[in-house]
């Protein structure tokens, strides 16, 4: 996956990055993958980071996308709306089948 942040607009009033970037891969990415990616890059914990959209382009392999990075983690959890914050959440592992 290749990340590249296309702008970045500073919110002070809110405590938060508002960051625009740009991902190349063959397929749409998931959330979470794009939240590691954008957390590594931006130098921040995986809890500050919240995507708000991803769209992949028809016909490239191009997504667009935005995210807001908060400085505080409590911040996000009372500006973020409910589904956002619960897209963003990590999915809950599938535990595998017991014999029977």
């Amino acid at each position: 996956m290749k990340l590249e942040l296309t702008s970045t607009k500073n919110n002070p009033l809110i405590g938060r990055r508002e960051v625009a970037f740009r991902v190349e891969e063959k397929s749409t990415p998931d959330r979470s993958g794009i939240k590691v990616e954008l957390a590594t890059a931006l130098r921040v914990n995986l809890d500050q980071v919240y995507v708000q959209e991803i769209e992949t382009k028809s016909g490239t392999h191009v997504t667009l996308g935005v995210a807001h990075v908060y400085d505080d983690p409590a911040t996000a959890l009372k500006v973020e709306p409910k589904h956002v914050i619960k897209r963003n959440e990590p999915k809950a592992k599938t535990e595998g089948k017991e014999a029977a």
